[in-house]
């Protein structure tokens, strides 16, 4: 897998690969809604990992969809991003089960350790955190995701094991 661009404050446009792309989406999927998902995530790719409000916009053109639309999709699921984020995004479960067993102290010790509050990028661009609502794992928590792998049953100390993992 590459890794995507630098974050950018603007987007570049659809280049003539991403087009490309498109133009096979529109083959496979029946209507301009379906297509909508996977020519966000090009358009995020492209944007460095995130979506500026060009980014948005540009995909509503591409595919003659009302913005408030595609605005919609993109504050309902997680994977998109309206702000850049860091190379390893970390999400902390903070429901019930984890704030019982310790959440709260897991999101100050990512705090402390990156430098950076909750939503914001390291200067180095390496990470950022969230807290997320649920990420289904209450009989091992505390836990966190980070990028796609869970890691559960957390104390300080093996945040900071992870955190010094992370390339």
């Amino acid at each position: 897998m590459t890794e995507a661009p630098a974050p950018q404050t603007r987007f570049p446009g659809f280049t003539p690969e991403a087009r490309r792309q498109l133009d096979e989406l529109r083959k496979r999927y029946p209507t301009a809604e379906a297509v909508l998902l996977p020519a966000l995530y090009i358009a995020q790719r492209l944007s460095g990992g995130w979506l500026p409000d060009e980014a948005i916009q540009a995909v509503a053109a591409e595919l003659d969809l009302p913005e408030s639309k595609v605005y919609g999709v993109v504050t309902f699921y997680d994977l998109f991003h309206q702000k850049p984020v860091g190379r390893h995004r970390i999400r902390v479960c903070t429901n019930l089960s984890c704030q019982i067993r310790g959440s709260e102290e897991i999101m100050g010790t990512l705090h402390k350790e990156l430098g950076v509050g909750e939503e914001e990028v390291t200067p180095d661009g390496r990470c950022s955190f969230v807290h997320f609502e649920c990420l289904g794992s209450c009989d091992t928590a505390p836990m966190m995701m980070v990028d796609d792998d869970y890691y559960e049953n957390l104390t300080p100390q093996q945040v900071r094991s992870i955190l010094r993992g992370l390339k």
